[in-house]
């Protein structure tokens, strides 16, 4: 059990700004101190953790208090209270069940007639069975009606209630050899109490103290309210011409779900302007009933994109109490910080950036912080649900790991299934991808301890705290950035730096982070690489809650792929999937993309004939002609800086020719193997065959080669790309006097000591460098 944990607003801050945090905790108190992070790795063989407690305003004990999660999409309607003297109403939408027959599940609802009171609910039993509930005298009055629902079928379903009848029917859309037609079937005369002034939920209901429950898995398009009952003859006019009943003089609310998506609003299209809103983020932009296929963008066929898929398990904001707030003052350096929370043994790191006043730099340096990949990746654990199966073979991994603590697995993880924490690496419980990623939520694996996969080692934050000590270690001031900012700011962003450094895993960017980068090389910016797998998936920030971001998944394979007609995102519009298949791939941008991984054993980097260019001696400065790069123990992979997922030069996939190949890695075995993506794109580019290229056994995938590279620009842009998420793994192997520390403090100082418009290959001149980093 997670006795202590919280989360923040934001992730990047400036002076002046505000960060709010959130906190859950099972003690009388907990103690407050601002930290700034430098170390996160726990692991002996390296500098251990290391952190700096800075005095702040946030500092002293607070009182504890226990918080909930309730997951769970649902709309809401406020809606005028039913007319005694009205002769009735009909309500009726399209339904598309995705996960029946896995507990009870409402459709719609109004009022409490689960606890029997006054109010009506259409929803799934049980066994996944059409019912309608009425609420009567303290009694909860069920009516089945029909065999259970298919998954993924589309039916009409309705409620009818005219003077002392009351009414129902659930009809697929198409029907199926040997599926059973339910009729408009008279359930009750005289009925329950349905007068209410409570508003209509779709997707869920509510019980006695007022909370959500039995939220429906599954899709709804075109909900539709009238004043009046219907006969049977109207039901075959509501499923035939939905979007009759918005000129119907009785018409209540007719919603289109088309309208808004990028929004959280439900529009009712009827005169009477009665919209509802969307609760906790239910995935918008996918097909309804009357799909075709003719169009797969829905910006396109609007009309064939009128339903909403709810989940149980989506959540937008966790709705805690704000505990504390920190406003940033205005002589706080810039650097990676966190609140660190500290109640008897527990503690937690709630971690955002620090980044200079807007049009202030300190450095000729700055160092950009993946932030939207650290969101991609929430609560990401690499186990899938039921993480605590005895068979899984991550687990055993994990828990037998000497780094790993199983307490701390076992809690963390438990606590992300036991509430659904899931993120956009994983499925909901229907079996369909997540899609969208909020800040407003605990994020148990953006810590700086945090450890993954079966070797039990930090990735992303922990990954990118390496570089923090390694600067902090040989004393180069930096200017600290993220990609929040990149995508506010752009290039103007980028400006006044010579040259900026990646994230070890810079995976996914939107658009405008990849323009404002683009733009900042081309006007004679510098780019040290240092990771791997980046540039890689397309990420979009939601223009209406900034707090959340969007992925929509195709020619990955893993762990989901996206519906056809259902890849463009909901909050821009934009196509997803990765950047290669909008021909933006990253090797036309910094010279090598995405080659494979392996987990075990890294690799060293040879040097490569290229490597001996008169431009690019000063890369190797210190090294012998034939001395291997990386070779020496790594904190990720057991040893060498190519390795866990890494990057190789391809001209065939966008590699400029004039990409300089300085090293490859030369020791890679049979576990290294490339993505799946990759394979099969590369080969129907290049042999025009219909199959992935095989792995011949007990040697690696013959593209799976990581490779160290350099790059130029026009007007004095260059890039120097390290490979590998591990290289940064290495810096502080034998007391950070190695070849990969040697290598990147050489390129760095080159980078940052060559004035903007110079190229960093020409000779320097001591009358316009700029001096030492």
């Amino acid at each position: 059990m997670l006795r202590l944990l919280g989360y923040s607003d934001r992730l990047n801050a400036g002076p002046g700004d505000t960060v709010k945090f959130m906190v859950s905790c099972d003690h009388n108190d907990y103690e407050v101190r601002l930290v700034r992070l430098i170390h996160g790795d726990t692991n002996p063989a390296g500098p251990g953790f290391r952190q700096e407690v800075v005095p702040s305003s946030i500092d002293g004990r607070r009182p504890g208090k226990l918080e909930s999660i309730r997951t769970g999409s649902y709309a809401r309607v406020e809606l005028p209270a039913t007319s005694a003297d009205r002769p009735g109403f009909t309500f009726a939408t399209f339904l598309q069940p995705t996960n029946p027959a896995v507990g009870e599940q409402v459709i719609a609802s109004r009022g409490t007639p689960y606890e029997g009171g006054p109010g009506w609910a259409i929803a799934l039993d049980d066994e996944g069975c059409f019912e309608v509930v009425l609420g009567q005298g303290g009694v909860a009055q069920r009516h089945r009606i029909g065999p259970p629902l298919s998954r993924w079928q589309w039916y009409h379903v309705g409620l009818s209630v005219a003077e002392g009848q009351i009414a129902a029917w659930c009809r697929p859309v198409r029907q199926l050899p040997g599926e059973v037609l339910v009729p408009y079937r008279v359930l009750a005369l005289g009925g329950g109490e349905l007068r209410t002034d409570a508003p209509l939920l779709l997707a869920a209901t509510v019980d006695g103290s007022g909370a959500t429950v039995r939220h429906l898995d599954g899709r709804l398009d075109r909900p539709r309210l009238l004043g009046r009952g219907v006969v049977a003859d109207d039901v075959e006019q509501l499923v035939a011409e939905p979007d009759a009943a918005i000129a119907d003089p009785d018409v209540v609310a007719a919603w289109d779900l088309s309208r808004d998506v990028n929004t959280d609003l439900m529009s009712d299209v009827s005169r009477h302007g009665r919209h509802g809103h969307l609760v906790n983020m239910p995935t918008r932009a996918v097909a309804g009933y009357n799909h075709t296929g003719r169009e797969t963008d829905f910006r396109l066929a609007p009309a064939e994109y009128g339903a909403v898929h709810f989940h149980r398990d989506d959540l937008d904001d966790a709705g805690w109490a704000v505990d504390f707030e920190f406003t940033v003052p205005a002589d706080l350096p810039s650097g990676v910080y966190a609140a660190w929370l500290r109640a008897g043994d527990d503690e937690d790191h709630i971690p955002f950036v620090v980044r200079p006043a807007s049009g202030v730099t300190r450095s000729r340096i700055a160092v950009l912080m993946s932030t939207m990949s650290y969101l991609v990746y929430e609560n990401f654990t690499d186990l899938g649900k039921g993480v605590w199966r005895e068979d899984s073979g991550f687990v055993g991994n994990a828990l037998t790991h000497p780094l790993a603590d199983p307490s701390l697995f076992r809690d963390v993880y438990e606590y992300i299934d036991e509430n659904s924490l899931y993120g956009p690496y994983d499925v909901h419980a229907d079996g369909s991808g997540v899609c969208y990623a909020s800040l407003l939520k605990p994020i148990l694996n953006l810590r700086p301890k945090f450890r993954y996969r079966t070797m039990g080692v930090p990735v992303r934050l922990g990954a990118d705290l390496y570089l923090v000590d390694w600067l902090e270690q040989l004393g180069i001031q930096v200017d600290y950035l993220t990609d929040h900012d990149l995508h506010s700011e752009g290039a103007a962003l980028l400006e006044p730096y010579n040259v900026v450094i990646s994230s070890s895993q810079h995976e996914y960017w939107t658009a405008a982070m990849m323009d404002g980068l683009s733009a900042y090389l081309e006007r004679g910016g510098r780019l040290m690489y240092l990771g791997g797998n980046s540039f890689y998936g397309i990420v979009s920030v939601d223009p209406h809650r900034p707090h959340a971001v969007e992925v929509r998944r195709w020619g990955t394979s893993w762990p989901f792929e996206s519906p056809p007609a259902e890849r463009h995102h909901s909050t821009t519009g934009e196509q997803g999937g990765i950047w290669r298949n909008r021909g933006r791939g990253p090797h036309a941008l910094v010279g090598m993309g995405t080659a494979g991984a392996g987990f075990d054993r890294g690799s060293p980097y040879q040097r490569m004939p290229d490597s001996y260019d008169p431009r690019v001696q000063f890369v190797f400065a210190g090294l012998g002609a034939d001395e291997l790069i990386g070779d020496v123990p790594s904190l990720q992979v057991r040893w060498g800086a190519a390795g866990y997922e890494f990057d190789r030069v391809d001209t065939e996939l966008g590699s400029p020719a004039t990409t300089l190949v300085l090293a490859s890695s030369n020791r890679f075995n049979q576990s290294h193997k490339s993505l799946f993506d990759d394979q099969l794109w590369y080969v129907q580019g290049r042999d025009g065959a219909s199959t992935a290229d095989p792995q011949v056994p007990g040697r690696p995938h013959r593209f799976a080669r990581s490779d160290m590279a350099y790059l130029e620009y026009p007007a004095g842009g260059a890039v120097f790309a390290a490979g590998a998420i591990c290289w940064r793994a290495c810096l502080s192997a034998h007391g950070y006097d190695n070849s990969v520390s040697r290598v990147t403090e050489n390129v760095l100082r080159r980078f940052a000591d060559t004035p903007k418009g110079v190229s960093p290959s020409d000779p320097v001149d001591p009358t316009t460098s700029q001096g030492s980093a």
